[in-house]
């Protein structure tokens, strides 16, 4: 099978909430963005969701919709260009740079703090069981380094056949860790 490629467009982060905000690089560890941090700890981050990704192909049709919508704004880290995203599914691992791989875990839901973002406040238009294919995605780190904008991203082959048999879903209960 034959690798896809595609881009880093915008890399992303917070203080805490959305919208996330344009940086030119970032250091990936296990808990994702080191400069990133979440305001709902119980429905975002920890290992299992470190790494927000979304495509800016998305992201462009929502805008021409009108949408009011750009990149970091519905509080993914990464966004992508260049990648089939409907390819992009739990499972599927990603590299990001020459450094980092992340591995696909679930689709994030959408909640309504991003619903300025979207004409009439339906956010649910990127909820994966209702409009498949335009979800961001969670992703757990499976190796740290450092990323910029305009690095390449492959999606992995999958050599195992299955992807849903490497990942499967559980209930996640985080702590952050000690500081």
């Amino acid at each position: 099978m034959q690798t896809a490629e595609g881009r880093i467009e915008q890399l992303s982060v917070s203080p805490g909430g959305v919208p996330k905000r344009a940086v030119t690089e970032a250091v990936v560890n296990a808990f994702g963005l080191t400069r990133d941090r979440q305001r709902d700890r119980r429905h975002h981050g920890g290992r299992e969701r470190a790494v927000c990704l979304w495509s800016a192909e998305v992201i462009d049709g929502l805008r021409a919709a009108g949408n009011d919508i750009h990149a970091g704004a519905a509080g993914e880290n990464v966004t992508v260009r260049g990648l089939d995203w409907r390819r992009i599914v739990p499972g599927a691992r990603l590299r990001l740079g020459d450094q980092v791989i992340v591995e696909v875990t679930s689709y994030a839901a959408p909640c309504k703090t991003i619903a300025h973002c979207f004409r009439d406040g339906d956010f649910n238009r990127i909820n994966q069981q209702v409009e498949p294919g335009r979800s961001r995605l969670y992703a757990r780190v499976a190796r740290e380094g450092i990323i910029r904008p305009g690095d390449q991203v492959l999606l992995e082959p999958d050599d195992a056949g299955d992807r849903a048999s490497r990942v499967q879903p559980r209930t996640l209960r985080w702590k952050p860790p000690a500081e």
